[in-house]
């Protein structure tokens, strides 16, 4: 500890001999204390004993290099980017001062760090050269340092979106360098709250924040979409009308990439519990209203030349979701009683069955792979999604059980019971579909049953569900095929 402290001394001497060098000069002076203070931040031990005259010296530095850089930003000489190079150094001393440092972070707040920071940061997205590396490493730190002075401290979290929202956070998202717009979004997701989710709705400025965190989910690498993945999982989904009037924004392809970012997060969502379980049920409502809305779209990809139409992929999406969301029992109990979705998904296998049979495209029953795009066609496995969903829609429910047999929907299940190498699995979501619409439903055991004797049904096929018709005392049953060792 007495090493830190005779450490902490120099370095005060040494900070205030580097704002006398700066004093009026052109070019700013040798930056290695600056450097030597960004080093020695990075020790724990260090960092909890700066005092507020090391930050007081840091903030003249820094307010320095704000004024020189204003004075300079119509040049792109050596000269800015020399002042470029201090404002970056400045900032990796605050980001490493601010590490898991409450003190620090407080005490940087209180002398004006942020609003500081996030003036210049401002300035230095404007620069004419905003592109080049010297520009975008100081904003790179910028924003780190405001993720850190955020993480974890309210009052910091509450500063920077008071002077960041939603001017910074909409000049960041739309920048076109990678750690610009990962960092952006590091600081959005550790200022975000439930208050400050529902702030986005206000108005279409502040609407654009969100719109933006998906696009830059489109942007970004892999590697770099952690940020934005845990913005919409953790913040959006959780805002249901958040998603509503965000989702009337989103292109296409943007919607795309929003349904599977919430396909993930209900892939590995457990039991909601509360509050979540009504969040969620409130956007599967939503998700339903918009399939049914333009699940015909699906029908674009009857021809060849149509196969990358957004509007379709959406519906495809869509329907991945609701199929999700139906394997929860949370979920499917609301979209069981949703007005109207299995009146339309079941028009919506009538009408791909029907466009199938018409001429020879994606919808069509194939049984050897033969054109290529087909491998990787989008709608691949769209019926037997359909039948799936069907088939949890109609899981211990009589009402959706005898509306299927209403709709004429049982010979189109009967119909789509083979092999089809455009919908891996048809048969046996075909099967998982029959299963739940006779379980204690003896009218469609007996629909189906009858079916089988006057030849509507294939035998054969019956037998490959695992089921058979059997006539006793004039009566036609479905009986459960005994599988013998």
């Amino acid at each position: 500890m007495t090493a830190s402290v005779d450490k902490l001394s120099v370095l005060s001497q040494n900070m205030g001999f580097f704002l006398i060098q700066l004093g009026d000069t052109l070019e700013p002076p040798d930056l290695d204390t600056l450097q030597r203070l960004t080093s020695d931040c990075r020790e724990k031990e260090y960092r909890e004993i700066l005092d507020e005259g090391i930050f007081q010296n840091l903030m003249e530095i820094l307010l320095k290099a704000l004024e020189k850089i204003v004075q300079a930003s119509g040049d792109s000489s050596s000269v800015l980017k020399a002042w470029l190079q201090l404002t970056a150094e400045c900032f990796r001393c605050q980001r490493n001062a601010c590490v898991q440092c409450t003190k620090n972070q407080s005490a940087m707040r209180n002398l004006g760090f942020i609003d500081t920071s996030v003036d210049l940061i401002k300035l230095l997205l404007g620069l004419n050269i905003a592109k080049e590396e010297s520009c975008l490493a100081a904003v790179r730190c910028g924003l780190q340092f405001l993720g850190n002075i955020a993480s974890g401290n309210g009052d910091s979290q509450n500063s920077i979106w008071k002077c960041a929202f939603p001017d910074l956070f909409l000049n960041c998202l739309k920048q076109e360098d990678a750690k610009v717009i990962s960092y952006a979004c590091m600081v959005l997701f550790a200022c975000l709250d439930t208050w400050k989710v529902t702030e986005l709705l206000e108005n279409n400025e502040k609407l654009e924040v969100a719109v933006g965190a998906i696009a830059a989910y489109r942007k970004l690498p892999e590697v770099e979409t952690e940020w934005p993945f845990l913005i919409v999982t953790d913040h959006f989904l959780k805002c249901p009308a958040l998603v509503e009037a965000m989702y009337a924004k989103l292109s296409n392809q943007e919607r795309i990439t929003f349904l599977e970012i919430t396909l993930s997060k209900i892939s590995e969502t457990d039991r909601a519990a509360g509050d979540d379980r009504t969040v969620l049920q409130a956007l599967a409502e939503f998700l339903a209203r918009c399939f049914q809305e333009n699940c015909k779209a699906v029908l674009k990809l009857v021809s060849a030349t149509n196969m990358d139409d957004e509007e379709a992929l959406v519906v495809i999406r869509l329907l991945d979701v609701l199929c999700e969301m139906t394997s929860n029992n949370e979920q499917l109990q609301c979209l069981q009683s949703c007005p109207s979705l299995l009146e339309t998904v079941v028009d919506v296998l009538r009408l791909t069955h029907l466009a199938g049979k018409q001429t020879k495209n994606i919808f069509t029953a194939a049984h050897s792979m033969s054109w290529v795009e087909e491998v990787t066609h989008p709608a691949v496995g769209f019926k037997a999604h359909l039948i799936r969903l069907i088939g949890n829609l109609c899981y211990r429910n009589k009402e959706n059980q005898d509306k299927i047999l209403q709709l004429d929907g049982i010979p189109l299940i009967l119909d789509n019971c083979s092999i089809d190498d455009n919908n891996p699995f048809l048969n046996q979501w075909a099967v998982y579909a029959i299963r739940n619409l006779t379980e204690q439903n003896e009218e469609n055991q007996a629909v189906i049953a009858q079916m089988e004797r006057q030849g509507l049904a294939d035998g054969s096929a019956l037998k490959s569900m695992g089921i058979q018709v059997e006539e006793r005392d004039g009566k036609l049953t479905l009986k459960s095929l005994k599988k013998h060792s």
